[in-house]
Parts: C-alpha cells; structure tokens; sequence
C-alpha cells in the first residue's frame, strides 16, 4: 500500500534514522500504521542530499547481545518519502502546513536544538532557531484552520516537550502573533515530554558487513531501544506501539524512568570510569572482560544504587541486567577516555544522590560509590582527566578536604566523607 504522510521529523542523521524511523518501518509492517516520514533537514549542512541520491532507503544493523550470545539483525528502511532543506527552499518547508495527514513531529536537533534567541525574527528565517522554525509552521497551520500536531521531541533535555512548547510560545509573544495563535498552540497541539535509550553508531566506516550494493546511508546500532513518552492516553490511539513488541512506554511520570537510566546506566559509566583509567583499561567492553572492574561495578549497581530508588526491584535488576549486557556489546568500541569528559560534573548527577541517598537511608557510607568518589579525585590528582582547566587545578592542588567541601562542585559541602574517602585516595 502506498504509504500516508503522518510525520515531520526534524533532522536525518543515524539517531533519528536508527531508532524512529526504524520504529515507524515496524509500526507500518506490524500495526498497518501505513506512515511515510518527511525529513526535514535543521541546519544548513546536512545529509539530506545524500540520502535522497538513493531514494531516501538505507539499511539499518543492530549488533549486540541476547541471552549472551551475540546478534545481528537487519532492516531495510524505506518510509522517509523525501527530504526538505529550508536553507534552499523555506517556502517549501512551509507549505508541509498545508497537508491535513501530517500528524506527529518528531526531532532530534542535539541538546543545543531546543534553543530560545530574542533577536530572532520572522523575516530572518531561516537563519532562526528550530523552535521559531515551528513557530512560523504552526501558524501558517492556524490560519489554515487545520488540526495541531503532535510533538515527540527526542533531544536529551529535561521536559524536553515543555521546554519546545515554551519558546514557541514566547516567540508567539515577541512576535506578536495573537492570542487566538497562543491558544491554538496550547490546547490544539500536545507536546510530549520523552527519554530515548540507543547507542547509534552510524555508518561503519572500518568494517566491510558485505552488502549487496552501495549504501552511502548505510546505519548501525545497538540490539537495545526504549522510547518512554509522556502524554495523554488518546496518543497510543493514533500511533499503535501496542501492537508490536516495541520497547515503548506511555506515562504519566517520565522522571522516575529519567531517574532510572541516569543513577543506572550513567551513574554505572560514571562510578566505574575514573577507576579504570587509572588500571589503563581503554574500553567498556575491556572493564567488563576485567573480573575486578567487574565485580566493583556489580557492587557499586546492585548493593548500592538500586536499593535508593524508588521503583519495584525486579524491574531495576532487569533494567541494570539489560545495562551490563549492553556494557559486554562486542561490536561497540565505547572508549573510557570519551566518557570521562567533565567527570566532576557529571559524578555530581549520576552518582552522587544515590550515595547520598543511601546514607540516608541507611545510616551508613557506600563503600563502592565512596571508592568511586575516592578515585575519581585520584584520577584529577595524577591521571589523564579532560575537564575545565580550572576545575583540574583545583583538583590536582587542593587537599582531599578542600575538594569534599567545594560546594560548586557538588552542591553542598560533602566534607562528611572525608575520612572514609581518604583510605582510598593514593
């Protein structure tokens, strides 16, 4: 059957393409959802050219671990109809207001996409942002009279949804647009809050995976995908996720899967980082063949950061388990070095409220975590850590006391911990 134009996604590369799209070619084999995907291309520079030389189809791989026997799967995706480029054609791009079938946006325009600039103005367009980009398609869609849309933006921001509603309401303000506009965008159109979860490594570009032909959009990934999204009820009857084994969750509360993923998955890269670098281990993968960095990191999951959170703990162990066989991926060589960037900041969210939680609730110091802050200081002290050099200074002079009590870089003074952290600082 010949596909219906249901979905404007901002933005063609391997993120969007290995994990929407994918999701939609599914959607359409097993729910009839029967959807074709226009791309619009967000920046000036882009891949839409390429992959229009080749009739917007690609193949998409997906290697990992199953069961702890390694997988590759394949699709082929051909639901992306055609690309637009608004630097060549901004017209063009405004007239996808005019189809009635366009239902849902999708986006993924990096964390710095989501952006707000008070000197942009209409007339600027399409040197503007991708917010004031929606802003002026929603209003030639008012003054249509046409139905709203339905947002699902897929940048990695907090209230992701909240935040785009929000600047294409505040450009609706300066741009004095009208109240009837304001309404239309706040009661005809949901903007959905979400959390996406793949690892995309795109085009592989050092391995020959022997395809027939030539595949310049060539993507890979990882086996593992979850799409959490919040929103209304009504939205699962207009895109039929239940109809498929797809990892996707509808709720009412996206921050305890927030929470989740970042005191889990991240806080697990994280807490275990710093210490490997310092044992010269390069890769996740490596830490997970090492039965020392193992067991810490089995330690540091289970014993110390599921027990501060506040889900059922079947599911936690499930979703830790799932990690540590994404962790062991053979075919992904994530570099300890490339996670290790800003690890000051980044123990501050994803590993410090669950040591703080837990002495809360327990009375007692995490060894584990209190080990991992323990080396991660050690790691500024005399290792190879990427940061502010501001932020290395002070690590490298300043005493183990000095650093548990600067509150810019924890929050509040965690001094409390000196004595325990300090059997552990080399």
């Amino acid at each position: 059957m010949p596909l219906t134009d249901k979905i404007i996604q901002f933005g063609e590369g391997g993120f969007l393409r290995g994990f929407a799209d994918w999701m939609v070619k599914i959607l359409n084999e097993e729910a009839d959802f029967n959807a074709a995907v226009t791309v619009v291309q967000p920046i000036k520079q882009g891949m839409c050219e390429t992959l229009s030389k080749q009739n917007c189809n690609y193949t998409h791989i997906m290697r990992g671990l199953r069961g702890g026997e390694a997988v590759i799967e394949q699709k082929y995706i051909d639901v992306i109809s055609r690309c637009v480029e608004p630097y060549k054609d901004f017209e063009g791009y405004l007239s996808l207001a005019e189809n009635k079938d366009f239902r849902f946006v999708i986006s993924n325009t990096t964390e710095s996409g989501i952006a707000f600039n008070g000197e942009d103005k209409p007339e600027n367009a399409p040197e503007i942002t991708f917010p004031a980009k929606v802003t002026l398609l929603l209003k030639r869609r008012f003054d249509l009279g046409l139905k709203g849309f339905i947002f699902l933006p897929c940048e990695l921001i907090e209230k992701n949804g909240e935040t785009l509603k929000k600047y294409i309401l505040d450009y609706a303000r300066i741009w004095s647009l009208g109240d009837d506009f304001i309404s239309f965008v706040e009661n005809d159109n949901i903007f959905c809050n979400t959390l996406v979860d793949r690892i995309v490594t795109g085009y592989p570009k050092d391995e020959d995976l022997e395809l027939k032909g030539q595949d310049n959009m060539l993507n890979t990934s990882e086996l593992f995908h979850l799409w959490v999204i919040e929103g209304p009820d009504s939205i699962k009857k207009e895109i039929p996720f239940d109809k498929t084994n797809l990892n996707v969750i509808f709720t009412d509360n996206l921050d305890i899967y927030r929470t989740r993923k970042v005191r889990i998955l991240n806080g697990a890269h994280t807490s275990m980082i710093p210490y490997a670098m310092l044992c010269g281990i390069e890769t996740v993968k490596d830490c997970m063949d090492n039965k020392e960095m193992y067991a810490f990191l089995e330690r540091c999951v289970f014993e110390e950061i599921i027990p501060t959170l506040d889900m059922p703990e079947n599911e936690l162990k499930g979703y830790a388990n799932e990690v540590f066989e994404r962790f062991k991926n053979p075919f992904i060589k994530h570099l300890c070095a490339s996670i290790s960037l800003n690890s000051v900041s980044k123990f501050k969210v994803r590993v410090l409220p669950s040591l703080l939680e837990y002495v809360k609730r327990f009375g007692k110091t995490p060894h584990n975590l209190v080990f991992s802050l323990a080396k991660l200081i050690e790691f500024y002290k005399r290792g190879t850590p990427t940061d502010e050099e501001a932020i290395i200074s002070f690590m490298r002079e300043k005493s183990v006391k000095e650093i548990l009590s600067n509150k810019d870089f924890w929050g509040e003074d965690i001094s409390f911990l000196l004595c325990e952290v300090e059997k552990y600082v080399d």
